[in-house]
């Protein structure tokens, strides 16, 4: 599968909040043999009852020269977010990078749109650093209060920020960017100048990403929509994930 695989070794841990945790890793080699590009994630692999599990997780703040980069977890049920519970400096992951890449929409939209959750925050983040001059309006949902209190890099002079609370499995999510998202892109160009992100569940992706191709007009290659997680039976963000 053309996979390269790397042991990741943590050096630090923080609780950001109640059901957020960050850890910091050396990176094994990898980013001097990959290259470093925006929303880069990596499939980290853990022990499911004696069977491996791979969940996959953006980089946050990768840094080339010193071979280092942190994670973000957001905290659920599961051996990947159980490790990340327990992790203490000097533990080791394997991982592989696979499929991993992004293309910076051209020419530039007028104002990005941009739909994530917790478990995407991290890429959403590092979208928002890659293309700093450019105007966007943000759905992000949450699901407990401290979510409020997690890292957004964003500009309150540029970014308009909407946060949603997890309902209806995703379906409040869906409702409010199906009201405002027409009048939104008219007020900014029309859809064919549109750039759109979405990274949220599988269900809810797929039903925004259709909706803004086949009912907007938004062109394919404007769109990016990838699913990070798929929900347990209560459902919730599986992991910080790419």
């Amino acid at each position: 599968m053309r996979g390269k695989d790397f042991t990741f070794t943590v050096t630090g841990t923080e609780d950001v909040t109640d059901h957020y945790r960050r850890l910091g890793f050396t990176d094994g080699g990898m980013l001097a043999a990959t290259g470093v590009h925006p929303t880069m994630w990596v499939r980290m692999w853990f022990t499911d009852a004696g069977k491996p599990h791979q969940r996959a997780y953006t980089l946050v703040d990768p840094d080339t020269e010193a071979g280092t980069f942190t994670v973000e977890f957001a905290l659920h049920d599961g051996p990947a977010a159980d490790w990340a519970r327990k992790a203490q400096p000097g533990d080791t992951v394997e991982a592989t990078v696979q499929g991993t890449g992004f293309t910076a929409p051209d020419p530039l939209p007028q104002r990005m749109v941009v739909i994530g959750d917790t478990a995407s925050l991290p890429a959403v983040n590092s979208l928002l650093d890659a293309l700093p001059q450019t105007p966007a309006t943000l759905w992000l949902e949450t699901q407990h209060v401290s979510d409020d209190d997690l890292p957004l890099r964003h500009d309150p002079a540029r970014h308009e920020v909407h946060r949603v609370p997890r309902e209806d499995a995703g379906g409040r999510l869906v409702a409010e960017v199906r009201a405002a998202l027409p009048a939104l892109l008219e007020e900014h160009g029309g859809p064919a100048g549109a750039y759109v992100w979405i990274a949220c569940d599988t269900a809810t992706t797929r039903a925004l990403g259709a909706y803004v191709r086949r009912e907007l007009g938004v062109p394919g290659q404007r769109v990016d929509a990838l699913g990070y997680w798929q929900p347990p039976k209560d459902p919730g963000p599986a992991s910080a994930a790419a």
